[in-house]
């Protein structure tokens, strides 16, 4: 897939305002500070589409991208940040099942890990989520430009073992290198022609 415009199209903060526009989207959702934002920054080609931060917890709404008019990359707010309060974690929870839940053109969820550590029990209870409500979803190992070659393999094999999964299901990504982009490219690609 070859991204020819991406454009912020639009932020929401409740329910009754997630959109429903009849195009396919696709969700990206993560730990906080797992790099959501520059990963979809990556993968457009648009360095500050998304808003990047070294702080933790940035995304606090839902953000919708509009790509090639064709599609939307959705930016949920992340999860685990725990400078924030049990309420504001309430909300954000709320708001990223919410979306999840009730989106009609919802096609995969892109779950984001850091390749450098293991699924946390808050992964965990996202992926018990995707499963139990049968969305479709693909794992993204992001950070992979922290790790040599060697050490990005132990760490997929790990994290693939951890989740009971085939390593070749999880997409290796750096977004400062755009190591793995063509790959993921190719499979937003199939979803969203499928």
């Amino acid at each position: 897939m070859k991204i020819i415009t991406a454009e912020f199209l639009t932020s929401v903060a409740k329910r009754e305002d997630i959109l429903s526009t009849g195009l396919p989207e696709l969700a990206f959702v993560g730990r906080s500070n797992v790099g959501k934002s520059s990963l979809i920054n990556s993968l457009t080609g648009v360095k500050k589409l998304a808003k990047t931060s070294s702080l933790p917890g940035l995304t606090k709404l839902v953000n919708y991208f509009e790509i090639n008019k064709k599609c939307l990359f959705v930016d949920l707010p992340g999860y685990g940040f725990a400078k924030t309060s049990k309420v504001q974690q309430g909300e954000w929870s709320s708001l990223i099942g919410d979306y999840l839940l009730t989106s009609e053109d919802l096609r995969i969820v892109l779950l984001l890990l850091d390749i450098r550590h293991l699924p946390n029990q808050l992964d965990r209870i996202m992926i018990d989520f995707l499963l139990s409500n049968k969305i479709s979803f693909a794992i993204v190992a992001t950070k992979a430009d922290k790790l040599s070659l060697a050490a990005q393999n132990k760490a997929v094999d790990a994290i693939a073992k951890e989740l009971n999964m085939r390593k070749e299901a999880i997409f290796v990504y750096s977004s400062t290198k755009n190591q793995g982009r063509e790959e993921l490219l190719d499979f937003v690609e199939a979803v969203i022609n499928s």
